[in-house]
């Protein structure tokens, strides 16, 4: 047993069908709720252009390597110390627009004389593997605690409620920049390096430990809101048990909040991360990263815009286009959010 969800004039008249099969007797055929979703979301131009553009570059993420394989070039390699007449005496490329040609569509790395293109796409694959990473975690942790907190109430309530409030209290970016470092020093001896894997795994885990508070919060005060109506109290009367009421009851009416808060969390930590490389606690030397190629653009923007550019405009074109995409989901799951 489900709480159903109401639906305006145009969904209602979109959940019958008015052609029926070819031989058939005239009859109502209606549709899915999960139909009526898709269906609404087709509509929406912006939502569906939007999704071209994340499905690129999740895409470009998962094929880097064959990009390089195809293109001739990786990311490590420096090819402007390695080859004369690419980089002057100090550091910056010879050819015009950053040293873009044929050869370096992007140009040139100043400096290590890396190939722009592929720093950039190793780069969103970087940033991409650790967003959706954190995303589901935090969206299972969020999902368990809300519900639970929402559901149990009373001491468990309480306990997790406080939890929350200090998480969301936390200056988010200011504790990642200190956190990151005592967690890393806590495994690596002083003299030792920090391994690549090892700042990957604490950025995830720092993510996460302050991104749940989010989703559990939302999902607390639905679960609040839901455990009290009639279908909730008909499952408890037939002696249904609280994991039942909660798998069967609960989480089908809370799938819309759930998937649209996951949305929208996911260009945040995409955001998250290149900040982190920005200020230099994000992902290390030689592992390409969105916010380490922001943090050199800024320090040669004088002398070469244009190696600025390329992450600017790609970090732009992705949060933007996952924030609309958030947007149309939510509206084609809820139509009565829609302004």
């Amino acid at each position: 047993m489900t709480f159903p969800s109401s639906t305006t004039t145009d969904d209602a008249a979109d959940s019958v069908d008015a052609t029926p099969p070819a031989g058939s007797d005239p009859a109502i055929v209606g549709r899915s709720p999960g139909q009526l979703m898709w269906r609404r979301f087709r509509r929406d131009k912006t939502g569906v252009i939007s999704a071209i553009i994340v499905l690129a570059f999740f895409l470009i993420a998962l094929l880097a390597p064959v990009i390089s394989a195809l293109y001739g070039k990786d990311p490590y390699s420096t090819y402007g110390q390695n080859q004369p007449g690419l980089l002057n005496e100090y550091g910056y490329p010879i050819a015009p627009n950053g040293g873009m040609s044929g050869e370096f569509w992007f140009g040139l790395e100043p400096g290590l004389g890396r190939d722009v293109f592929m720093q950039l796409v190793y780069g969103i694959r970087t940033s991409l593997s650790i967003a959706v990473i954190v995303t589901v975690i935090t969206t299972v942790v969020g999902v368990v605690m809300g519900i639970t907190s929402g559901y149990l109430g009373g001491k468990t309530d309480y306990v997790i409620g406080r939890v929350i409030d200090t998480l969301l209290a936390f200056p988010s970016q200011l504790f990642l920049i200190v956190f990151l470092p005592v967690v890393e020093a806590a495994i690596v001896l002083p003299e030792e390096e920090t391994p690549v894997w090892l700042r990957y795994v604490s950025i995830c885990i720092v993510l996460t430990v302050l991104g749940w508070a989010t989703i559990a919060r939302l999902l607390r005060a639905q679960v609040l809101s839901l455990r009290t109506r009639e279908f909730i109290e008909a499952a408890r009367v037939t002696g249904a048990s609280p994991g039942r009421i909660i798998f069967k009851e609960l989480l089908p009416n809370l799938w819309t909040p759930i998937i649209i808060q996951a949305t929208l969390a996911l260009p945040l930590f995409v955001g998250a991360e290149a900040g982190l490389g920005f200020l230099g606690v994000g992902m290390t030397e030689p592992t390409p990263d969105w916010g380490r190629m922001f943090q050199v653009g800024v320090n040669v923007y004088h002398s070469d815009v244009t190696y600025l550019i390329f992450p600017g405009v790609s970090m732009l074109i992705f949060v933007v286009a996952f924030n609309l995409l958030g947007d149309s989901i939510r509206d084609a799951f809820d139509p009565k959010t829609k302004r």
